[in-house]
């Protein structure tokens, strides 16, 4: 009997998903536990499984759409099997966010074949032997938003690669554009005096690109293929989802939420010396375990640091979940360790390296990073000697660690090379003051140079 593949719901607060590819095609024979499809939420891109056997009758969902969890995207039976019928899924509305972004940019033409006054393309590559592969165009052609242009019109535009939008219309009383109000633009613009090579000539109609807006650097201003490539690098490219959801909760953060910045430099030579001893023993753990640990340890102390507001109440958290911030290749997720304050410091160590595995993988699932209280941001391995890291919401502060670096400073009266790290805590203003946001970051100074305290840890 076939069987409708419902896309899962992969966390508590994801509501929409987007199918990042498919990994079987239709007429595939489907073993339980075979990877359907990935799909990319707000947070990560993860792999579906199939709860069925059978063969791939039908896909529904095609990848890219946007889509409500739970949609049917595909049915799973015998060969030959009726295929259930299916409501269609519509596309899930954008975000408040985007709703309110700006209309869509105007696109380029699709043209048909090169006007006259250019040189004539013969689909092969003449005065530059050169193998390009154009990256594919989305949108609509620029002729279709200029109201009823007469077929002509849209013709003459597309062949010579010219944006009807900006073409005066005089036909009628609705400005309908004819095929003389393109030529007189044509005229009126300088395009006679363009010079094209017919390579760059194709790619730009491949790239629907508009004629008049490359500018060319070849001999006399001639437009080459180098021109069209800068052309088509600048093309607007839409952002994956996460990215969105990183710039719209960071945006509306740093709107919201009224920063305030406190920084002290941290002496992390006794613990190099720490790590040097455990590492003769066998035990090997990085410098984040101590700071994620030191973290926990203040935030007990502090619990307005490990709090939260919508700017009528506080909420203090019971729980200290400390949020490790992981950077991946289209983004950056925050894996949380659920009480931190109570783990060993090889309990951390496994959880982050975990974590970060699975993070890089794209195998990271929502409830991973569900629940942070706090949020750390380490850009120790990165050679940075400081920086500000923004709050995400739901917290009230982060730490942003930057590297230990060998630096001149004043001990017992003399001047020593020591290796100093520089701490940044980001503060709510609206939870947390000057004086209690010094005094967090100087607990944590306190507990990462105390060496007896992780004597008594390890």
């Amino acid at each position: 009997m076939a069987v409708k593949v419902p896309i899962p719901k992969l966390g508590q607060s994801e509501e929409t998903v987007t199918i990042a590819s498919w990994r079987v095609k239709e007429g595939d024979t489907i073993k339980k536990g075979d990877i359907l499809f990935e799909v990319e939420t707000d947070k990560a891109v993860l792999e579906v499984e199939s709860q069925f056997a059978g063969k791939l009758l039908k896909i529904f969902i095609p990848a890219g759409k946007v889509v409500p969890v739970m949609s049917i995207c595909a049915v799973i039976g015998e060969a030959g099997e009726a295929i259930p019928a299916v409501e269609e899924v519509k596309a899930a509305p954008a975000p408040a966010a985007e709703k309110k972004a700006a209309a869509p940019a105007a696109a380029a033409p699709a043209p048909a074949a090169a006007p006259a006054s250019v040189p004539k393309s013969t689909g092969k590559a003449q005065q530059e032997d050169v193998r390009f592969e154009p990256a594919s165009s989305s949108g609509p052609s620029p002729a279709d938003h200029k109201p009823n242009p007469s077929p002509r019109a849209r013709k003459y535009a597309e062949e010579f690669l010219i944006d009807l939008n900006k073409v005066p219309g005089t036909g009628g009383d609705s400005g309908r554009v004819t095929e003389q109000d393109v030529k007189t633009y044509l005229e009126a613009s300088g395009y006679n005096d363009k010079k094209i090579t017919p390579v760059a000539f194709n790619v730009a109609r491949q790239e629907n690109l508009e004629l008049l807006s490359l500018d060319g650097t070849g001999e006399n201003g001639r437009i080459t293929l180098s021109d069209v490539k800068d052309a088509v690098m600048e093309k607007p490219q839409e952002m994956n989802t996460m990215r969105k959801v990183i710039a719209q909760r960071l945006t509306e953060s740093k709107q919201r939420i009224p920063h305030f910045y406190v920084t002290t430099s941290i002496d992390m030579s006794e613990l190099a010396a720490k790590r040097s001893e455990l590492k003769e023993r066998g035990i090997n753990l990085s410098v984040n375990v101590f700071i994620v640990k030191a973290v926990a340890l203040a935030l007990k102390e502090f619990p307005l640091v490990n709090a939260s507001t919508d700017g009528k109440s506080v909420v203090r958290k019971s729980k200290v979940n400390v949020g490790v911030a992981v950077s991946i290749d289209n983004g950056l997720v925050v894996p949380v360790i659920k009480n931190t304050d109570r783990k060993d410091l090889d309990e951390i160590q496994a959880e982050v390296a975990d974590f970060a595995d699975k993070a890089r993988k794209g195998k990271i699932s929502p409830d991973d990073m569900k629940g942070g209280t706090f949020t750390i941001s380490n850009m120790g391995m990165l050679d940075v000697e400081n920086f500000c890291a923004i709050i995400n919401p739901g917290e009230s502060a982060i730490l942003a660690v930057s590297s230990a670096m060998p630096t001149p400073v004043v001990k017992d009266n003399q001047i020593v090379i020591r290796n100093m790290m520089k701490v940044t805590l980001s503060c709510d203003h609206r939870v947390i003051d000057g004086a209690m946001g010094a005094q967090f970051v100087n607990a944590i100074k306190k507990k990462l140079e105390d060496k007896k305290l992780w004597d008594s840890m390890v």
